[in-house]
């Protein structure tokens, strides 16, 4: 039985307009040990300067980030082994709402190491491989709650036993419900899941040049990459280039989105800051452009912090007003 602390809403097409959930999926979840260390170097020792643990995922760093800005969400996330209760634990900590949908095996756990000169190593395990029926099991609780979610994100990599075209089954069934999707994943999920139809795909650079089979090295690189992807299915395309921003392509613009020059202390999970600060601007009903700016505002600003840390929403408040956004097709 999955445990739960999420009530269900009778479904009803004609009232998406006033929905404000954003559901987010983390099929390959894990408990994150974070190390900030005095250096990185080779051959020589180094100093833990402070360490903690954190529920660890793209979607469920998505969630933290929708939270803190006031936004409503749900995660959807497996959770079992001995590891589980330690993460259910850290996961109900944010505050926010959570559905575990147990697996027999441990989710799996995380290493990230970062100096104050903003060097980072993270070491990631592939994650415990999963049964047909925990895989139907997280489909339904998936399923079951979009009648009244107004975002469905998919967020990180496919462990063993999932189907690759698993967010593609789940692209669809939300778009049977109304619901906007933004898809986060890499390899063979992402190329299937596009030919589906996302609202939006978010792919940052090694992703993308991975998905396209070319290296992207210049700015007319990057346009032309939104484009290609953006033809292979996605309604729109937000390409994360760390440091450099981002560039958005919709079905009749391309834009660039500029933040400022900033001494980056830690970027591990910008880019999960930025697809959630864009999907919540989107939930907002602003516009692609603005949408995009909060994203990259949000991203630079959580790189800004030490660790793995997100900026709130008054942080990225003053980020936003340092990032430019322009059209350039």
């Amino acid at each position: 039985m999955r445990r739960t602390n999420a009530n269900r809403e009778t479904s009803h097409q004609g009232s998406k307009y006033n929905r404000s959930l954003i559901i987010t999926v983390t099929l390959n979840p894990a408990v994150d040990q974070n190390i900030s260390a005095d250096q990185l170097v080779f051959e020589d020792r180094a100093y833990i300067l402070d360490s903690f643990e954190s529920a660890g995922g793209r979607g469920i760093n998505a969630s933290r980030v929708i939270h803190s800005f006031g936004g409503k969400t749900l995660a959807v996330a497996f959770s079992g082994g001995e590891s589980g209760p330690q993460f259910d634990q850290l996961l109900r900590s944010y505050g926010f709402q959570s559905e575990f949908v147990p697996m027999k095996n441990a989710i799996r756990r995380n290493l990230s190491i970062t100096d104050k000169h903003g060097l980072s190593v993270k070491l990631n395990e592939r994650g415990p491989r999963l049964e047909p029926a925990e895989v139907a099991a997280v489909e339904q609780a998936i399923v079951k709650r979009l009648p009244k979610a107004k975002w469905l994100m998919l967020c990180g990599s496919v462990p063993p036993g999932i189907p690759d075209q698993f967010y593609s089954n789940l692209i669809a069934a939300a778009k049977q419900h109304g619901v906007s999707t933004l898809l986060d994943t890499d390899s063979d999920p992402l190329t299937l899941s596009i030919e589906a139809g996302p609202t939006v795909v978010t792919p940052n650079q090694p992703e993308a040049e991975r998905l396209l089979g070319r290296a992207l090295l210049t700015r007319s690189h990057f346009v032309e990459a939104a484009q290609r992807i953006r033809d292979m299915g996605a309604e729109t395309v937000v390409l994360s280039l760390g440091s450099r921003g981002a560039v958005g392509c919709t079905a009749n613009r391309v834009f660039e989105a500029v933040p400022p020059r900033v001494d980056a202390v830690c970027p591990i999970g910008a880019g999960d800051a930025m697809a959630a600060a864009f999907t919540w601007a989107m939930s907002k009903g602003k516009a692609f452009y603005d949408a995009l700016r909060w994203g990259v505002a949000a991203g630079t600003a959580s790189a800004m912090l030490p660790g793995i840390s997100f900026a709130n929403l008054e942080q990225t408040k003053e980020m936003y007003k340092r990032v430019t956004v322009k059209p350039v097709v």
